[in-house]
């Protein structure tokens, strides 16, 4: 798949979400360092804090298909600057990352911005710390 595919089914994955609280969509596209490739969208809940961010969901999607590694996250919201991940997901990212995996943030119009997870979540706590 291409960088254009790749977008689009972030985008199909936005589409899936269930937000009817936020009216918030985020679809997220996991490609692991063995090219594998898992999506996830956010789920509300009527007790918020009972919902699902869509970086876990795709995070879990990836750890029942059996992979442990991110190499590129693509994180998709309907704001013009794209998906920027939360504090919360941000941590879930870099427990199966290292510093140089690439976070793109879309907007449904393309990539808005890139960057690696060491300038997202700089001085990261992570595994190996403990």
């Amino acid at each position: 798949m291409n960088e254009e595919s790749n977008i689009k089914a972030t985008k199909e994955a936005m589409s899936k979400a269930y937000v009817p609280y936020s009216n918030y969509p985020v679809g997220v596209l996991i490609i692991t360092d063995k090219g594998n490739k898992f999506t996830g969208c956010n789920v509300e809940n009527a007790s918020y804090p009972l919902g699902n961010c869509a970086e876990a969901s795709a995070i879990a999607a990836m750890v029942m298909g059996g992979e442990r590694k991110i190499n590129q996250i693509y994180v998709m919201t309907k704001n013009d600057e794209g998906g920027i991940p939360c504090g919360g997901c941000r941590q879930r990212i870099r427990e199966f990352s290292d510093s140089t995996t690439q976070i793109i943030m879309c907007s449904p119009d393309g990539i808005q911005n890139r960057m690696n997870l060491s300038e997202l979540l700089p001085q990261s706590f992570g595994p190996e710390h403990l």
